[in-house]
Parts: C-alpha cells; structure tokens; sequence
C-alpha cells in the first residue's frame, strides 16, 4: 500500500493519487560521490543533509513533505498525492550537502502521479499513535504492522494508508527529552466496507464521558494494538464519505495537505521608478532642521542671556557678601601658612595649662626649632611634666 524507492538520478517513480508515497534518501548512496577520507582505511560517516525543491521553484509541492532529524540519518519525503495532480509530472530536484567538505551532488525525482481507480475509499479513520514519532512511522515494516492490526480490527476488503501527519504540523508541541517521550503521530487509512462495532465502541456515551474527563475509554479491540502502538482513541476520527458527515466528531480535521495556491507569479518587471527625494525630507532633513533651531535656542540662553558678578552681587545681602569675604580671606591665609613653615605658629600652638599641676606649659621648642624634622608623634618619655602612675607591688614587701 506504500510505495518505496532508493535514490539513484533522475529516477522515476509512479505513485497513486490518495496513496501514501514514502520516497527515502539515503546517506550510503551519496557517499560514493564525495571524496573519501584523507587517510586510507577510515569509515568514511560525513554528515550529509539534503535540500528538496520543486524544479524552477524555491520549495516542494503542497502535498509532500521531507523530514531529516539529523545529519547522520537518511532523509524522508512522504505525503499524499492529490487528484489534481494527476498526468503532471513533479520534478523535484534533490541537492545532498556534504558539511565536512562542503562539496554538493544534485539528483532528480520524477513524480509521475496516476489515478487510483477505487479512491477515494468511502470510510477513512484517522488514528493519533502517541507513542511513535514520524520518520519511525514511515518505516516499511513499522507501517505494515500497523495496517495489520487494523485490518485485524476492520475487516475490510482494500485497505489503504492515506496519509500520515506529525504531531507537530497539527500545533502539537515538541514532547520533553525525558523518558524518550515522543511527538506523535496522525495516520489516516481507507477502507472499503463500514466501521466495525469495535471502532464505533469510541460512540457510547461512557467513552465519551470518560474522554472529557481526561481518561481513556474502554475499547475492547485496543489490546490488538497496544503491544507496539499506544492509540489515543479520544482523538480518533471516524468519517463517512457516503454520507459526508463525522460519526464521532463534528469537526473534521484536515488531512495535513497543503491547499494549492496555483503558479508563482513574480512581480512584473515594468515597475514603475519611484522618487525617494519626499522620503529623504521626511526621513532627514525635517528632523535636523528641529535640531537646528533647538541648538540656536539652547546656544542663547546660555551664552547671550548671562547676567554677570555685578548684577549678582547687586541682588546678593551686604551681609552675605562679608561672610564670604572673610571665608575668601581665611582660606587665602591657610594656604599661605601651607606654603611657609618659618612663619610664626598659630595660636592653637601657644602654650596651655598642665592638666595636673596646673602649671602653664612652655611651648616644646623655641620659634627658631627647626620644624621639619620633628616626628609627628613623640614617646612618652620625652614629654616634660609627664605624671608618673605608681606602679603595684607585690604583697610580700608590705
């Protein structure tokens, strides 16, 4: 029910419209056409990614999508072609990007859609599969054990996988990296024949109790798929082309498939010039004439507009002018005491009284003592009039 396909160029294949098509680019392929390592004998494991674009445009058709997780694992184009796309060949042009020597190789694709000619099948069911992520649902085996388990459970003539979508291109959010949590995964199949009772067991109104209450439904023919696939069958979706309506929810999501907008069509080339010069005013010149006279105005008021000392000391109190000139002048006398130190010493230097004899003091050098050379701090012992404090003794002498 898949179609899968190597990569060699300009390869041709035939998928069928409203039929999952899963084309895989492989890194081995690739290898053969990048130089190998510098050293003979080594594994050659370059880290190679690719870029896909439909020929002569900058990105893929609508229906198909590509997904890469990293540079060391093969790439997967994937999606569902539409009718409208049948007897249109696809070119897709496939460039493989070599990030260790920077080196490129450019293949072709040749999508060559047919019509299928029992589709759309009637009865299509979308599954949400928690557990798996895309690229891991796109896998050959993986899938064909999933329509497995649901032929078990339909019972259909034809089955076919319609389409499979991400988690994350339904506004899923990406899942945390604990506990190898994965994003998930929507698969749409079609079938031919009604629902089975076991897929219409989601209907009762229990199950559907139980899922507004965040809880799973009781679903008998779930343990056929919960050894490898853990179903959310809350989210399933049920609907009946036959009768163009939903059996289990009113609104029907869309198939992950991208509307078609129709050719690019770029702008003409006749454009007409346009003239900047309102722009540069607008943007330039009416800004720096603002700043301009603000400057003027500015430079006025600080230079033209100056009153002066006379006309402040006119407004200023004599008796705050007195107050500053003796702040002026004993300043002025400090510093010229600073300045000479042969000078008479202050008054706060003259002798004082002893504080116990009561005795005045003579000063500690005459006038003529050479200044410079005193230490700022002198001993206790060369301090005159120095009171002397008995000392204790010691019992044995009394």
């Amino acid at each position: 029910y898949t179609i899968l396909s190597k990569v060699h160029s300009d390869r041709n294949v035939y998928p069928s419209a409203g039929v999952l098509f899963v084309h895989v680019l492989e890194r081995e392929y690739f290898k053969g056409e990048f130089p190998p390592y510098p050293k003979p004998g080594e594994i050659s494991n370059d880290p190679i990614t690719f870029n896909t674009n439909l020929m002569g445009y900058p990105d893929r058709p609508g229906w198909l999508r590509y997904i890469q997780r990293t540079p060391y694992s093969d790439g997967v184009l994937y999606g569902s072609p539409t009718v409208e796309n049948v007897g249109k060949p696809t070119i897709i042009e496939i460039t493989a990007y070599n990030r260790r020597t920077f080196e490129t190789a450019r293949h072709n694709l040749i999508i060559n859609i047919m019509s299928a000619e029992d589709f759309p099948l009637p009865y299509q069911a979308e599954f949400f599969i928690r557990n798996m992520n895309v690229e891991e649902m796109l896998a050959s085996e993986v899938l064909g054990d999933f329509l497995g388990a649901v032929k078990n459970v339909w019972q259909p003539e034809r089955l076919n996988a319609i389409n499979i979508t991400s988690a994350l291109d339904r506004g899923g959010r990406v899942p945390l990296p604990i506990n190898d949590m994965k994003e998930g995964v929507y698969v749409m199949v079609g079938a031919d024949v009604p629902f089975s009772s076991c897929l219409r067991e989601v209907e009762n109104p229990q199950n559907q109790l139980r899922c507004s209450q965040e809880m799973e439904p009781v679903i008998t023919c779930d343990k056929k798929f919960r050894t490898q696939f853990h179903i959310d069958w809350c989210k399933i979706s049920l609907v009946d082309n036959t009768k163009q309506v939903s059996t289990f929810q009113e609104v029907i999501r869309g198939e992950g498939i991208l509307p078609d907008g129709g050719e690019y069509k770029p702008p003409s080339d006749t454009l007409k010039s346009r003239d900047y010069y309102s722009d540069f005013l607008i943007t330039l010149a009416v800004p720096s004439a603002i700043a301009l006279v603000l400057f003027l105005i500015l430079a006025y008021i600080m230079c033209c507009r100056r009153e002066g000392v006379e006309k402040r000391n006119m407004q200023t109190p004599d008796i705050q002018l007195v107050h500053h000139s003796a702040i002026q002048k004993s300043t002025k006398e400090l510093r010229d005491m600073s300045k000479n130190r042969e000078i008479a010493w202050p008054l706060s230097t003259l002798p004082v009284f002893h504080p116990v004899t009561g005795e005045i003091v003579p000063p500690l050098h005459t006038d003529s003592y050479d200044n410079t050379s005193m230490p700022l701090m002198q001993t206790q012992q060369n301090l005159p009039h120095q009171t002397q404090i008995p000392q204790q003794q010691t019992a044995g002498q009394y």
